[in-house]
This record gives C-alpha cells, structure tokens and sequence, in this order.
C-alpha cells in the first residue's frame, strides 16, 4: 500500500527528534557529522542516523526498513537501489536492517516490512510498506522530489562513495546458490527451490541452502496470494489449518515474527497428528528463514519441544 507524499504528510509523522538530537552531541564531542559524505546507498544505524537527519536538508533520504530473514524485503531493495542510482544524487538510500537497530525499528513504528519512509528537512513521512513494482517505486520517487522542491531541498551529493562508505566486494556465491538467487530475482521461485535442493543434494550440510529453500517456498506461496482474502479466511475459521498456515506466511513475511508462531503453536496444541506434522514441518522452515539463533525462534522452539513430548 502506498501513501502519496505531500508537504502537510511531512508534520509528525514519526518523531526522529531523539535522533536528531545526537547531532549536536556529535558535534560537541568532535564526533564526523554528515560533512563529507558522500555516496548514495548507505548502511544506517542506530549510532550514525543523525548524520542522515542533518544530509535530508540538502537531499531527500529514502529509508529502506529490511532484515535479513525477510523475502520480499529482498525483492524490493535491488529495486530502491537502482532507481535512486539513476537519480544521480537526487536522492540518497539508507538501508536500516531493522533486527540490528531497535532503536530506529522503534522510531519509525516499523510494524511491518519492507517499509520504505521518506524523509526531507529533517521531517520523514511514510511512503509505503510491502514490495511494489520497480515503476512503481519510481512514482514515488517522483512525488518525494516534488515534495522536496516544495521545502527547498533541491541538493545533490556525490555519486561516488568514498572509501570509508564503500562496501567489500562480497564473496562470489556456490554455484547453485546463485543460480538460485538469479532465479528469485526473476520470480522464478520453482527454479530457485530446484537449485536449493541440488545444494542440498550435494551436500546435506549446507545450512545456507536449507534456509534458501525455505524462503524462495514461502515466496512461491506468497506470490499469489490475496491477503485480504487470506485473513478473511483466517478470521472465519480460526482452526482451519490451511487459512492459519497462509495467515502465517503473512505475518511471518509483513515482519509479524511472534504472531506467525504463536499463531501455529497455538493450533498445534491441540490438533491431530497429521496436522501437528504439517504445523511443524511449517515452523521448521520459519526457524531456518528468521534464523536459528534469533530469540524469537528460541523461544518457540522451546514451546514447540514441550508441546512435542
């Protein structure tokens, strides 16, 4: 869903004065401020934001609010990317993975992800929540630079980043796992699960094509999904395992990590033994896509573990 941006949606939107206010601290303390920077995607964090606050006087800030487990998360960020490169400067992307930094998470009531907000004077304002075609996005990149001209931030920066904002080159990807990766980037996603699987095959060790496989199937399954309609369902009949399952592939990809699983859970304690094993084979997979060590799946492990035995 989309929110188009205009001048009076810039008026507390989202309250960044606690932000903000670092960068008179930073100033105090001889700590770099936004002089300087340059580059036009950068990692934001809960240490270094205010630098952005203070750039958005000079160019529009897109924020891109993401983490790692979320699959349409990385369907949208490719998309941010090149559309704010092809700008030239005009506008500037911050990448803010939102597991690693709460205190943003909290500031911008990021609920659900991906969602991209807009910020220009030191005022943000949200754009919209959910991936959305690359053309799409580019309308609203349209409508923020309107609205930036309207408040007088018609700067640029510089294209190239310096040495301290570059990013290492990554590590060239196994063979499967990039074909895989190719093949979401496509929306083939029955190709991306048969290259996971091949991994797999390979090497039944491989925990990232575990992962892999259980993101690029919840994406196939989202693919089409209606959510309204898949809520509604959900809603009518709380204990039908096909409308819970769906219900929770949504939350689980909207950002809703707790309520995917307390959702499943609390169906799997009481359901029969063929629905317990779909339940769990589901869970499984969001424990590998959120990631095995985070608190959130520790904690339904754990439930699952004593509901089991």
């Amino acid at each position: 869903m989309t929110n188009t941006p205009d001048a009076a949606s810039f008026r507390g939107a989202v309250d960044l004065s606690a932000l903000a206010n670092r960068s008179a601290t930073q100033a105090d303390s001889g700590e770099p401020s936004q002089q300087g920077l340059s580059g036009l995607i950068h990692d934001g964090t809960d240490q270094n934001f205010s630098r952005f606050i203070e750039l958005s006087n000079t160019v529009p800030v897109i924020v891109d609010l993401w983490a790692e487990w979320c699959g349409p998360c990385k369907q949208l960020s490719p998309a941010l990317e090149r559309a704010v490169n092809d700008y030239g400067g005009r506008l500037v992307l911050v990448k803010v993975d939102v597991d690693a930094n709460p205190q943003l998470a909290q500031a911008f009531q990021a609920q659900s992800i991906p969602a991209v907000v807009a910020i220009i004077g030191g005022r943000p304002a949200p754009l919209f929540v959910g991936a959305i075609p690359e053309q799409q996005v580019r309308e609203v990149f349209e409508q923020v630079l309107q609205v930036a001209a309207q408040n007088g931030v018609t700067g640029t920066v510089e294209a190239d980043a310096d040495a301290e904002t570059s990013e290492p080159v990554p590590e060239p990807l196994p063979p499967h796992h990039q074909e895989a990766y190719d093949a979401i980037e496509r929306g083939d996603y029955d190709g991306a699960i048969a290259e996971y699987r091949l991994a797999i095959a390979q090497n039944p060790g491989d925990d990232l094509a575990v992962a892999g496989l259980a993101q690029a199937s919840l994406l196939k399954r989202l693919a089409a999904v209606d959510a309204g309609a898949v809520r509604a369902a959900a809603a009518a009949a709380p204990r039908d395992v096909d409308a819970a399952l769906a219900v929770a592939d949504l939350d689980l990809s909207g950002g809703h990590v707790e309520d995917a699983f307390t959702r499943l859970l609390d169906l799997f304690a009481t359901a029969d033994p063929e629905t317990r094993e779909r339940i769990r084979t589901r869970l499984v997979d969001y424990f590998e896509i959120v990631g095995v060590t985070d608190a959130r799946v520790v904690r339904a492990r754990g439930r699952l573990a004593s509901l089991l035995y």
